[in-house]
């Protein structure tokens, strides 16, 4: 079976440098926002760029422990993060990895869209059933759902906290 390609985007108030700042360079950043939902980043291979292995702990507010992922690619000036998920308790016995692209662009409103494409990757020449393809694409919807709660978190504390990632 092919790849199953998703696209959403996300709008933030919050301007591009800013938010790629907090929430794509700094590994930490989200573990003190959403510590419920990610407990802890840590590098096991590389220093952090490209070719990277980050291992990721959810939180306690998480039915899955964790994932392991890769960096893929890196554009500060234009905003872009590529990272492929290798491993995860979250994934099916019928998922191989999953990768994804964030770019954060400008918006009119002097804030940013945050636009992300997930293309996810089956395992083998599987051949699934229609049952089985709606279950997945409500789990990607859920999938959605999370990261735009994520990324709605962000912005909130970004804007409590108006000094930090200037």
């Amino acid at each position: 079976m092919a790849p199953l390609t998703c696209d959403y985007e996300v709008p933030c108030s919050i301007p591009p440098a800013r938010l790629f700042k907090a929430f794509i360079l700094d590994d930490h950043f989200i573990t003190k926002v959403l510590p419920q939902a990610i407990k802890k980043v840590e590098i096991v291979e590389g220093d952090g760029g490209v070719g990277s292995i980050k291992l990721i702990t959810f939180g306690e507010g998480s039915q899955y422990k964790g994932a392991k992922q890769r960096v893929d690619g890196i554009d500060k000036d234009n905003f872009t993060y590529s990272y492929t998920i290798l491993e995860s308790d979250a994934f099916s016995d019928k998922i191989e990895k999953v990768a994804n692209v964030i770019k954060i662009e400008a918006s009119a409103d002097g804030g940013s869209i945050c636009k992300t494409t997930s293309t996810y990757y089956p395992k083998g020449n599987i051949e699934y059933t229609e049952e089985q393809i709606e279950g997945a694409k409500q789990q990607i919807k859920a999938a959605k759902e999370r990261s735009s709660a994520m990324f709605k978190a962000v912005e909130a504390y970004l804007i409590a906290n108006p000094d930090v990632y200037k």
